[in-house]
């Protein structure tokens, strides 16, 4: 399913030139795994927290994520509720439950709940998108990957309004551009990149201005 992976990029940035209290929100369907899996490749273990909801049945985002924590510089898990939104951590929506960024009493925390489906799915992307963009859009650098649809289109718009980074993939490396098109024609996207490039550019936008500088 997945190719071998690179050399974590483990040494990519130290912790003292990554914004502090940044978050990552991604949003993935069709052609998803793969791309959240080179997406992840380019991060460091020191990154701030990500957040992603890949559209997965219940049941297989707990091997996804395993999978994944194996192969990433990353600790990736399946996100539990109440949980502590930690650096280093990438956090997987369960196949059975909406995932939103919440506010507990010493941080962020993960909050999960098995409302209604958005958009036609649960977990949705728009309901991440929208929750973050209601606690943290000034720190957060959101990232729409490969999918049909138009899930998370509309909270991308809201994290941009919001004072967000927002990327999405391009056409030619998407499976489906479904979900990154139409989050391009709401407005709410600022920079498309391809796969490939996506990682990169986001640890760009995470670096303090001295180091983006060269200082």
């Amino acid at each position: 399913m997945f190719a071998t992976p690179a050399a974590p990029p483990a040494s990519r940035l130290s912790p003292a030139l990554l914004r502090q209290n940044a978050i990552i929100a991604v949003g993935a369907s069709t052609g998803g795994t793969d791309a959240i899996k080179e997406f992840l490749d380019k991060l460091p273990a020191n990154c701030p927290p990500v957040m992603i909801v890949q559209h997965m049945p219940e049941g297989f985002t707990l091997s996804f994520a395993r999978r994944l924590d194996k192969l990433c510089a990353m600790h990736v898990k399946e996100a539990e509720d109440g949980e502590p939104l930690l650096r280093g951590t990438a956090y997987i929506a369960p196949g059975h439950s909406h995932m939103r960024l919440g506010k507990g009493t010493q941080g962020f925390v993960i909050c999960l709940d098995q409302s209604p489906p958005v958009n036609r799915h649960r977990p949705a992307v728009d309901v991440l998108f929208e929750s973050v963009a209601n606690l943290a859009a000034p720190q957060t650098v959101a990232v729409i990957l490969t999918g049909m649809g138009k899930d998370g289109a509309h909270g991308m718009l809201q994290l941009r309004q919001g004072g967000a980074i927002t990327f999405a993939q391009d056409e030619a490396s998407c499976v489906v551009y479904g979900m990154p098109r139409e989050a391009v024609a709401q407005g709410g996207v600022m920079h498309v990149h391809p796969l490939a490039q996506l990682g990169d550019k986001v640890l760009d936008v995470l670096r303090l201005p001295h180091e983006r500088a060269g200082a």
